[in-house]
């Protein structure tokens, strides 16, 4: 009898004993154990991102740093704000963004751009994901620099309490609260996790969902407080700001930007931030933990 391969047969069910959560969460775990394969897989693709590239990954820095002055100065003159503490909300803004966004994107291609490591490689699924969330982190630190710049330029004026043009609460301003950034942060990533685990098993199935989600972030980015703010939908006539201010609460986006901008920028940090980015990552890693118990073993046969 003539042997076969299971890759010959791309809809070849999964074994029945393999839709358990033990085997969901022991991906998960033997992928975390792999953390020197993903986290040095993570690094190649940066360097092979700007191979003989003279600067190498500081593009990536140049490239977030150019972006956030030029909307910055642009948007301040718009709404008519102070470019001193204007400019400092739009660039952590941004680099929160571009963490997110990349998340997101990347996630739904996560299994799709690695389809020959995934049909040869004997490892977690999960693996991938991380290595993606790692790679987006070290964009994440190269970005940050341009925020500590901005910082270090505008240090006299983020130091003390000082207000928004178009915001009537008064901030703070810098302290060691900013270490808050720190768990803000890290419960980000591990949203991120989540996020290309559940989107990239859906798209592996249906390849409508990645030009589908790349073309509404757009719009999300437009939605999100991130070369406005929040306090300027207060800011109306005739007392109707109180539903404004829905713009932004529904949107979890901003949520997530929250928890991680305030405490950069010296705002008070509202703790009904945390509890929200709290309740979506309990349903998003229930979402994503179903989805890896029902489909993980089809993912190899779906790439």
């Amino acid at each position: 009898m003539q042997a076969t391969s299971t890759l010959d047969h791309p809809e070849a069910p999964p074994a029945a004993n393999s839709k358990t959560f033990a085997r969901a969460f022991g991906d998960i775990k033997t992928a975390w154990q792999h953390r020197e394969l993903w986290g040095h897989l993570g690094w190649q693709d940066i360097k092979q991102r700007y191979r003989r590239s003279v600067i190498g990954p500081l593009w990536i820095t140049i490239s977030m740093g150019t972006t956030a002055l030029a909307l910055g100065l642009l948007y301040s003159q718009l709404f008519n704000e102070n470019v001193s503490t204007f400019l400092p909300y739009v660039t952590a803004g941004f680099v929160i963004w571009g963490f997110i966004v990349g998340c997101v994107t990347e996630g739904t291609d996560v299994f799709i751009a690695n389809e020959g490591l995934i049909k040869h490689l004997p490892a977690p699924i999960t693996v991938h994901v991380l290595r993606l969330v790692w790679r987006q982190t070290l964009f994440f630190a190269h970005n940050l620099i341009v925020y500590l710049v901005v910082l270090a330029i505008f240090f006299s004026t983020l130091s003390n309490p000082y207000m928004m043009n178009n915001d009537p609460e008064l901030k703070p301003g810098v302290s060691w609260e900013i270490l808050l950034a720190i768990p803000g942060f890290a419960l980000l990533a591990l949203n991120g996790v989540w996020i290309a685990l559940l989107f990239g098993i859906i798209s592996t199935r249906f390849r409508d969902i990645p030009p589908v989600v790349h073309s509404f972030i757009n719009l999300v980015f437009f939605m999100t407080p991130i070369v406005w703010h929040a306090g300027v939908l207060n800011k109306v006539s005739d007392g109707q700001g109180g539903w404004r201010i829905l713009i932004a609460e529904l949107n979890p986006v901003y949520h997530f930007v929250e928890i991680v901008r305030a405490p950069l920028l010296g705002h008070d940090l509202d703790w009904h931030h945390w509890v929200v980015v709290g309740g979506l990552t309990i349903v998003g890693w229930t979402l994503a933990l179903v989805a890896l118990r029902n489909w993980r073993a089809r993912v190899s046969y779906w790439v």
